[in-house]
C-alpha cells in the first residue's frame, strides 16, 4: 500500500489489485473509503499506540512515565513505519477517489464536487501532521500507481519541500473555505453524504468549522517562520474577524472528531485498552512533571485524567525522567506510580477520535492575540479553553462504558472559576507577554497530554514551553529526545534515487522548518 515509494513489484502485487480488475465503485463509497483507511490512526488504536506513541512522542512530550534504558531516544522502526504505511494507504485511497471522480460526466461531478472538497480538507489534515514530525514528505506524486495503470516504476514519488507543502495546503484551504461558502448540496446526495460521512454526518457547516479550524492550527503553526509571519497574522485575523464568512470551532458541541456510536461497527475505540500497554509496558503511567503541575494547582483535570497508584494512599505521583532506572523501577514496583485514569481513557470505548476541539481552537486563539498586542482578548481565548478543557473531558467521562476505574465527579462550573484565579494559572499574575506564553503552552500540554499527541510534539517543539528535561543516553549517539523522525527503511530502499535528495536531512537532530526558536 506504500505507493509513494518505488517498491518493488512484489510487494504491490500482493497487496494492490490490478486496476483493471478492480470491481467499479462511486464516489460516495470511495469517499468513505479514504476516511475509512486510516480512522485507527485517528481513533486511539492498539497499533499506533503501542508501537509507535507508546514509546515516541508521548515519552519525548512527557506526557506519560516511563523506565530510563539506552536508545530510547531512537524511534522504532516498526512503529514510524506504520504511520507511513497508514498515510500513503489513505494518500492511495484518497487518488483512487480522484480516479472515480475524473471518469463522471460535467453534470456528475457537478453534482458530487462537494465529496472531493471535503475530502481535501482530511487529507491536508493528516498531511499536516506527517511533515510535522518528518519535514519533507512525498506528496504531489504520491499514490498514484493506480492512476498510473499499475505502473510502478512511473509511480515513484519525489519528496516535497515542507515549506512548499505548507503553502500549497493553506492557498487550497483558503480557496476550499470560499468554495464551500458557495456550494449547495443537490437534495438528492445530501443523504448520501449523511450516510457516507462518519465524521461530520453530512454537516456542511461542520466541514467549514473544519477547514478554518485547521487553516487556524496551520497558520498559527508557522507564525515564527519569517516568511509566513505576514500571511500567519493577516490570514488569522480575517477567520476570527469574520466568523460568519469564516466559522471556526467555538465550543465543545462544534468539535470535529470521530464520534463511537455503536460498538458492534467498525468505529469504536476498542484498541485503546491495550494500545496504552498496562503494567511494565509504561503506556499509561503518569510522568512527574505532569502530576506535579496538576497537583500544585490544584487542577480538578486531575481526577478526570489520572488515578492514584494502587499503593500510594490516594497520593499522585509521577515517574521523574531525570532518575535513574533502578529508582523509578522501585517506584513502579511499589505501586506508587499513577496511572490515566481507566474509566475515562483506555477502558473507554467509546473514547472519540479527536481532530479538532473547541480548546485547543481558543488557546490558538489566545497566542495569536497575544502576538498581537490584544492582552484582553487573549485573556479571554486562555480563560475559554482552560473551561472548555475541562468540559471536554467531563463529556468523554460521561459516555464511557468502562468497567474498570471509577467514574471521577465532574469538574463544576466553580471548580474551573478557581482554578483559572489560582496563582499559578492566573493571567493578571503574569506580567510579561514571555510568562503569559508559556501559561498558554501549559494549557496547551495538559489538555493534548497524551490524547492529542502530534499536537502535543509540534507545540512543545516551537515554543520549547513548557521546558522539560531528560535524563541523558550517553551509551548511544541520541543522547537526548529528538526533533523529527527518521524516514522508514522500506522508503529509503525503494525509493533510493527520490531519497537521495532528502538523505542530508534525514536526522532526528534536524529541526523542522517551523522549529525556529
Amino acid at each position: 500500500m506504500l505507493v509513494a515509494a518505488s517498491c518493488k513489484e512484489s510487494d504491490f502485487s500482493d497487496v494492490y489489485p490490478d486496476p483493471s480488475k478492480i470491481s467499479e465503485t462511486t464516489v460516495e463509497k470511495q469517499f468513505t473509503g479514504f476516511l475509512q483507511s486510516n480512522k485507527d490512526y485517528v481513533l486511539p488504536g492498539y497499533t499506533h499506540y503501542f508501537t509507535m506513541l507508546r514509546i515516541t512522542l508521548n515519552q519525548y512530550n512527557q506526557a506519560i512515565g516511563w523506565v530510563n534504558g539506552s536508545g530510547q531516544y531512537v524511534p522504532g522502526s516498526a512503529g514510524v513505519e506504520n504511520v507511513w504505511f497508514n498515510y500513503y494507504n489513505m494518500l492511495a485511497q484518497y487518488r483512487e477517489l480522484e480516479k472515480v471522480f475524473n471518469s463522471k460526466t460535467d453534470a456528475e461531478k457537478a453534482d458530487r464536487k462537494f465529496f472531493m472538497t471535503v475530502a481535501k480538507i482530511y487529507l491536508y489534515d493528516q498531511t499536516q501532521r506527517m511533515v510535522d514530525v518528518f519535514g519533507a514528505i512525498p506528496f504531489t506524486e504520491a499514490g498514484m500507481v493506480s492512476t498510473k495503470g499499475g505502473d510502478y516504476n512511473a509511480s515513484s514519488a519525489k519528496f516535497d519541500n515542507p515549506q512548499a507543502l505548507y503553502t500549497l495546503m493553506l492557498d487550497d484551504l483558503k480557496s476550499i473555505a470560499a468554495e464551500l461558502n458557495a456550494t449547495t448540496i443537490n437534495a438528492g446526495y445530501q443523504k448520501s453524504f449523511q450516510t457516507q460521512d462518519f465524521i461530520n454526518k453530512g454537516d456542511l457547516t461542520a466541514w467549514k468549522r473544519y477547514c478554518n479550524s485547521l487553516r487556524l492550527r496551520m497558520l498559527n503553526r508557522v507564525s515564527d517562520v519569517e516568511s509566513f509571519k505576514s500571511r500567519s497574522n493577516s490570514e488569522i485575523a480575517e477567520i476570527l474577524g469574520n466568523a460568519t464568512t469564516y466559522p471556526i470551532v467555538e465550543n465543545n458541541d462544534q468539535n470535529i472528531q470521530i464520534t463511537v456510536f455503536d460498538l458492534n461497527s467498525a468505529i469504536n475505540s476498542k484498541g485503546f485498552q491495550e494500545g496504552l500497554g498496562g503494567g511494565t509496558w509504561f503506556g499509561n503511567t503518569a510522568g512527574k512533571k505532569l502530576i506535579d503541575y496538576l497537583s500544585t494547582n490544584a487542577d480538578p483535570r486531575l481526577r478526570m485524567l489520572f488515578e492514584p497508584g494502587a499503593n500510594a494512599n490516594g497520593k499522585y505521583i509521577g515517574i521523574d525522567p531525570n532518575a535513574t532506572a533502578a529508582v523509578q523501577n522501585e517506584l513502579a514496583n511499589a505501586g506508587q506510580v499513577a496511572i490515566y485514569n481507566r474509566y475515562v481513557t483506555n477502558f473507554n470505548q467509546f473514547f472519540p477520535g479527536i481532530i479538532i476541539n473547541a480548546p485547543e481552537v481558543n488557546l490558538i486563539k489566545a497566542e495569536y492575540f497575544l502576538r498581537t498586542g490584544n492582552d484582553a482578548s487573549a485573556k479571554t481565548a486562555y480563560e475559554t479553553a482552560i473551561t472548555q478543557s475541562m468540559d471536554f473531558y467531563n463529556r468523554i467521562s460521561n459516555v464511557s462504558n468502562a468497567a474498570q476505574g471509577t467514574k471521577p465527579a465532574n469538574v463544576t462550573t466553580a471548580e474551573a472559576t478557581a482554578y483559572i484565579a489560582g496563582a499559578g494559572v492566573n493571567w493578571a499574575k503574569a506580567t510579561t507577554a514571555a510568562q503569559k506564553l508559556e501559561l498558554i503552552a501549559t494549557q496547551k500540554w495538559v489538555h493534548y497530554n497524551l490524547v492529542q499527541p502530534y499536537e502535543n510534539w509540534a507545540d512543545v517543539r516551537r515554543l520549547n514551553m513548557p521546558s522539560l528535561t531528560f535524563w541523558t543516553d550517553n551509551a548511544n549517539n541520541q543522547t537526548q529526545p529528538p526533533v523529527r523522525l527518521n524516514y522508514p527503511g522500506n522508503e529509503i530502499t525503494y525509493n533510493p534515487v527520490n531519497y537521495a535528495s532528502v538523505r542530508e536531512n534525514d536526522k532526528l537532530t534536524t529541526k523542522i522548518f517551523w522549529d525556529v526558536k
